[in-house]
């Protein structure tokens, strides 16, 4: 069934981004179903791509094949889910964990499809028209590729809404006997909830830099905000830090985190939780003239998109110039952006502001960002949404 774009509108498919917008379509041949395959044609009628089509959402076709002579079957998927899985084994994700990311959406070729592994468990959350038509079929394909029996599903984000599709969270194949159980990462224990926690359960995609939190820890104090279950907490405690203070606005978080501490059997003598909103939080810990050492700000998304950059910018703004201000001479902020309407350039400008309202001289020691299981493809510069900086104030 072809879609047909307008003039001059083929520009970034033949680039390979794999999206196309409303305002780029001439016509479509009828309506085709939500989810269903279309052929994507230039206004020549030359063939661009095959793609699944969503009448609901602003993004109105995803790319599945720019190959015409390729079908979308359940062949071309088990090819995706297998090329996926032998990436993760390439760059050996198992060794250090038994939790991460198997697929990544657009990045492993199947837009719309996010995959978590925890343990013998598979997360998955279908979050587009096209996923959502295939999903039983990938679900059953990824059961024969891994050899598992559990899939649970969290098709709960925020975007199916602009797909027109109802939020869904529930066993999808096989069941558990409990929503709450731990994983391992380098060694460390957490608990994640299937059901509640946020994304897929945890932030796997964090999973190289908590690491990297725990390597700089050592003898220090430590402010660790949005702290959420404790990732970056759990971490910098088995680094040796010298006292941790732990800020979230969910109690809810803060009694996982707690309990995560725990499950490492963590002696946390100077460890202090602190519910609340944390630029409120740091706003008192300002006046109140407290230092620290080492200061994570992982904050939520503040920008999805593109169109809300500029009030999210004001937000990374406010809690970077605070955490400087609270940073003793040669402490180092370790802050993050996930949103995908601030790219990394704009986000170190907005830390570089930060730093300058603030009255402070930093250096940016180092750059991180999502780990090897969450991979960007060349053609599709939106799936690089995570962005960190290592600040050093001098």
């Amino acid at each position: 069934m072809p879609i047909l774009l307008k003039p001059g509108r083929e520009k970034s498919l033949l680039r390979r981004h794999p999206w196309v917008f409303s305002g780029a379509i001439q016509s479509v041949d009828s309506e085709p179903a939500p989810g269903g395959t279309v052929d994507l044609l230039s206004f020549n009628r030359e063939f661009l791509a095959r793609a699944a089509y969503s009448p609901s959402s602003q993004i109105r076709a995803r790319v599945w094949s720019f190959d015409p002579n390729e079908a979308i079957n359940a062949d071309f998927f088990r090819s995706k889910i297998r090329a996926a899985i032998s990436q993760r084994s390439t760059f050996n994700v198992q060794r250090d964990t038994d939790s991460y990311r198997l697929i990544h959406a657009e990045s492993d070729g199947i837009p719309g499809l996010v995959v978590d592994r925890y343990g013998d468990v598979l997360v998955m959350q279908s979050l587009t028209a096209g996923s959502e038509f295939w999903k039983e079929t990938l679900a059953d394909l990824l059961l024969e590729e891994t050899g598992l029996k559990v899939i649970y599903e969290r098709s709960d984000a925020d975007v199916r809404e602009l797909e027109g599709l109802p939020s869904i969270v529930g066993p999808l194949r096989g069941s558990l006997s409990s929503l709450v159980f731990p994983i391992t990462e380098h060694e460390l224990k957490f608990n994640i909830n299937l059901q509640s926690g946020h994304k897929t359960g945890f932030y796997l995609d964090q999973r190289r830099n908590r690491q990297r939190v725990r390597e700089l820890a050592q003898g220090r104090d430590v402010l660790d905000c949005f702290c959420y279950t404790g990732g970056f907490t759990v971490n910098a405690w088995a680094g040796g830090a010298k006292s941790v203070t732990s800020v979230d606005a969910s109690g809810e978080a803060l009694a996982l985190a707690r309990e995560n501490i725990s499950l490492n059997e963590i002696q946390a003598e100077v460890q202090e939780w602190v519910e609340g909103d944390v630029f409120q939080v740091l706003r008192t810990f300002r006046d109140a003239r407290r230092f620290f050492d080492l200061i994570v700000l992982d904050p939520p998304k503040f920008a999805p998109t593109a169109a809300q950059a500029e009030k999210a910018s004001r937000g990374y703004k406010d809690i970077n110039r605070l955490a400087f201000k609270l940073l003793r001479p040669g402490g180092m902020l370790v802050t993050f952006s996930c949103s995908g309407g601030i790219d990394a350039g704009l986000f170190q400008k907005i830390v570089a502001s930060a730093a300058l309202d603030a009255g402070v001289e930093a250096q940016i020691v180092e750059y991180l960002a999502q780990g090897v299981d969450h991979p960007v493809s060349l053609h599709f510069p939106e799936g690089a949404y995570l962005k960190g900086l290592v600040c050093l104030k001098q």
